[in-house]
């Protein structure tokens, strides 16, 4: 996130007047194509496309960090929306004459490509704009080049046709999830986020954790991992619940990096936990076309145990340098928070419901959007309701109307809203929740800018790859490097996720690496989602790895810490969780892609012993510090759990057992010695 993104993301009253209600025109828009579908399928990535191009530069400078030079904002913002408008007037032309080009539509197609290559660029720097310019040079040029990466040659014309128009460049797979799940996913976050579900979650996770052993930095991990539940974002999670973790941990005597890689750890978790997950998880489901309930249910038990590893490191941690909690006093009721706010839970606990029970997300994300502001605003008025018999009676209402939500016609829920909304107008206090709501549409639409602008630059490489098959060649030059052997492969793919992630965000580091070298694990025998599953996990991981690691630099203005020792403290707190993707891989009962739970049980197993003695070999501390020859025991140990070949297994329990009971009763001695 740059700093003028953090600067409006300060408060949506210090916006001006004119991006707040464009913002909000473009929250409108997208409510009502979901409910309604009053365009077709191109025409809403044609205008998501557009809005995004509008407030990135109403938003965003050409440089430095001052408000843009408004004349040019709006002449290149309406220049975005004019290109969408275009395709609107003349869709059953374009649909007519689709592959023989106008003049005209040259002249659109040329200028969408440039203004939304500049939009990337201001919103997420050079790096990704520069690889999509080097896929885009080699449909024009490839016919040039030596070898098998030679193509029979493309005109511009082609070029264009392919990328600006139709559904296989710009306006692809990945900005018409952008345009419908992934839109209506944030702003059910965002709508959340601004009715104190961040509270609720810090309060929760504050009351459980706070007085334990290393209370603050476990009340990070747990309240990172509740917020990824609704956010789905890593960055935005640890600029959101950073603001409280990160100072707390200080205070109670964590080094300012360790503070921040902790925070950069737990939150880049919640881009894997479902139920929402982030952006990728739905290009995921809708680029291998299977059910989003499917890529929810393989990312569980991963997750699980990604929180479960960072968890254990900061307990060890905590016991190694003997970091106490807080003072029980001090800690918030968990059960209060819970009972002060517990309706905001009733939109997340549906939206599982749908998610898991096979409901599309569209659906799923619309029920839950509309069941959002129904509990804010119905809350909103039953809460200043004096009398306890009449609030009552009230819960029950509404909890009959959200019962019979499904059985409602569209139509029939914007009218509660619209009821709910008037009853707000006139009661006191109730301005105070439209606001809410307001803010809440703006910073949803705000919130959507960079992963859209991400979705539509990626098309370019999704065009170029299509055109041209050159994902086949990567593929085979992988499969040729690798021979046949799976684990080479595998460390292949990751380090090709963990160098892209350097320069560009998750979206486009999954896509990327998915189209090349998903295909050739998979020609290896790894079931398709694991592969997929695999490239997402890494390209998670990119953002905590130096020198540009994402989510570690939005954390160092917090913690007041370099970004780039919050970094290598993230890279040691996640080595535990480094592990879960490739015995995934090997055993892909991990991502209950297996056929008995007798055999995901044991591989649960096994990785939880794997990932707790990684944790201990990499922290150093145990029962009590390790030894040199127990950590190498223990590393050997882990990675003997890991691989799937004949007798690890064995080899890894057997030097497991050796070193718990060896470490135990040194640990006991020592202990004894001390008395």
């Amino acid at each position: 996130m740059s700093e003028q993104d953090q600067s409006l993301a300060a408060n949506p009253r210090d916006w001006p007047r004119a991006l707040f209600y464009v913002a909000l025109l473009f929250s409108v828009f997208q409510i009502i194509t979901a409910a309604f579908h009053p365009v077709s399928s191109q025409i809403l990535r044609a205008v998501h496309v557009g809005f995004l191009l509008l407030v990135v530069f109403l938003c965003f400078p050409a440089r430095g960090k001052a408000q843009p030079w408004q004349p040019l904002a709006w002449l290149l913002g309406l220049a975005g929306m004019a290109t969408a408008f275009y395709q609107w007037y003349f869709e059953a032309a374009l649909i007519q004459r689709s592959g023989d080009l106008t003049g005209s539509d040259m002249v659109v197609g040329l200028v969408l490509i440039v203004l939304v290559f500049e939009a990337a660029r201001r919103v997420m720097g050079i790096a990704l704009p520069l690889i999509c310019a080097l896929f885009l040079a080699y449909g024009l040029f490839g016919q040039y080049l030596p070898g098998e990466l030679m193509h029979r040659g493309y005109a511009i014309d082609q070029i264009v046709n392919q990328l600006a128009f139709g559904t296989e460049g710009l306006y692809g797979t990945p900005t018409y999830v952008s345009a419908t799940y992934i839109f209506l996913f944030i702003l059910f976050g965002a709508f959340l986020e601004q009715a104190g579900m961040i509270k609720l979650f810090t309060d929760f996770a504050m009351g459980l954790f706070g007085h334990k052993l290393g209370g603050p930095a476990k009340v990070s991990v747990v309240s990172s991992a509740l917020m990824g539940t609704i956010t789905g974002s890593g960055v935005a999670n640890v600029v959101t619940t950073g603001q409280f973790t990160i100072p707390l941990m200080k205070r109670f005597g964590y080094k300012s990096a360790f503070a921040g890689g902790v925070e950069a750890t737990s939150s880049m978790g919640s881009q894997i936990m479902p139920p929402i997950m982030g952006a990728v998880a739905f290009i995921m489901a809708e680029t291998i076309n299977v059910p989003f309930f499917e890529v929810a249910k393989a990312a569980l038990i991963p997750a699980m145990l990604y929180f479960g590893s960072v968890f254990w490191m900061v307990h060890l941690e905590a016991k190694r340098s003997n970091l106490c909690g807080l003072p029980k006093s001090e800690c918030p009721n968990p059960w209060a928070a819970v009972k002060q706010r517990w309706y905001l839970l009733i939109p997340l606990f549906v939206l599982i419901y749908l998610l898991f029970s096979g409901r599309t997300p569209l659906f799923s994300g619309m029920v839950g959007l509309a069941l959002t502001s129904i509990v804010i605003l119905g809350s909103a008025i039953i809460l200043r309701v004096s009398s306890t018999a009449l609030r009552f009676v009230f819960w029950i209402v509404l909890g009959v109307l959200c019962a019979g939500f499904f059985r409602l016609g569209i139509g029939m829920v914007f009218g509660v809203v619209a009821l709910l909304v008037a009853v707000c107008w006139f009661i006191k206090g109730g301005r105070d929740t439209l606001t809410i709501c307001l803010h809440a549409l703006v910073e949803g639409a705000r919130h959507a800018v960079p992963v859209g602008i991400a979705c539509a630059l990626v098309g370019v490489i999704i065009g170029v790859v299509s055109l041209t098959g050159v994902a086949s060649t990567f593929a085979g030059y992988i499969l040729a490097i690798g021979q046949d052997n799976l684990f080479l492969s595998l460390v292949l793919t990751m380090l090709t996720c963990l160098v892209l992630g350097m320069g560009i965000p998750t979206i486009p580091n999954y896509i990327i690496t998915s189209s090349i070298a998903a295909p050739a694990l998979l020609d290896l025998g790894v079931p398709l989602i694991v592969s997929h599953m695999f490239v997402f996990y890494f390209g998670i991981m990119a953002d905590l790895t130096p020198p540009v690691a994402l989510a570690c630099f939005a954390a160092a203005p917090i913690a007041r810490a370099s970004g780039l020792k919050i970094s290598l403290w993230g890279i040691r707190i996640a080595v535990a969780g480094f592990v879960v993707p490739f015995m995934a891989v090997y055993e892909p009962a991990l991502m209950l892609q297996g056929d008995s739970l007798l055999a995901t049980l044991y591989v649960v197993a096994k990785a939880l012993l794997a990932i707790g003695i990684w944790g201990a070999v990499f922290t150093g501390y145990l029962l009590t510090r390790l030894s040199g020859w127990e950590r190498v025991v223990g590393f050997a140990a882990g990675a003997s759990l890991i691989l799937a070949t004949p007798l690890s297994d064995e080899i890894g329990f057997v030097l497991a057992a050796l070193l718990i009971a060896q470490h135990c009763w040194r640990a006991h001695r020592a202990q004894v010695a001390a008395v």
